[in-house]
């Protein structure tokens, strides 16, 4: 009697486990599906054409790894390895707006992700993040002149002496007003 209810108990864990693996890859390929779409759409605003998409590196959904592969405009298709440091840092933007765009975290924090860019890339991921602040509120950490002049506020962190950091805060619509007094 102890046997079978074992037995019993391992069968139902068994097909507990089974439902939960099935439940489990069916929502990973539904997300996987809804990110390479949204990382499709999102390469090209970012690049000014272009194309990129996600690939599973294996075939089973609970254990595979994921690759971004792109082609920028003008360029052969490869992996995100193989590019330039600003085309690897566009790619990786278009992957994580692309997830924000599926799922929106209150806030994203960048930290100098527009440093390798060129100017007109740099406008380009301007104006990305000014249509997606619409959603999200972003942060971020930069020495770049045309991503400040998307903030509402400015923080600068200035050392006056050596070791010794200070904070100066900025209204940019207040600032504006004052420049044209």
């Amino acid at each position: 009697e102890q046997n079978t209810d074992l037995q019993e108990a391992l069968d139902l864990l068994e097909s507990a486990i089974r439902k939960i693996d099935k439940d489990t890859r069916a929502r990973f390929k539904d997300t996987f599906d809804q990110i390479n779409t949204r990382v499709r759409d999102m390469f090209p605003r970012l690049f000014g054409g272009g194309e990129a998409k996600l690939e599973m590196t294996g075939d089973d959904l609970l254990t595979t790894g994921i690759s971004i592969m792109a082609r920028p405009p003008g360029k052969r298709i490869s992996s995100i390895q193989l590019m330039s440091g600003g085309e690897k840092a566009l790619t990786a933007v278009a992957l994580v707006f692309a997830i924000f765009e599926l799922n929106p975290a209150p806030f994203c924090m960048l930290d100098e992700v527009d440093a390798p860019l060129d100017e007109a890339n740099v406008r380009r991921f301007a104006a990305l993040v000014k249509h997606m602040s619409e959603r999200v509120q972003f942060i971020f950490i930069t020495h770049n002149k045309t991503t400040m002049e998307l903030a509402e506020n400015l923080i600068g962190v200035t050392m006056r002496e050596s070791g010794v950091s200070r904070t100066v805060a900025v209204d940019v619509d207040e600032a504006a007003r004052m420049a044209q007094e």
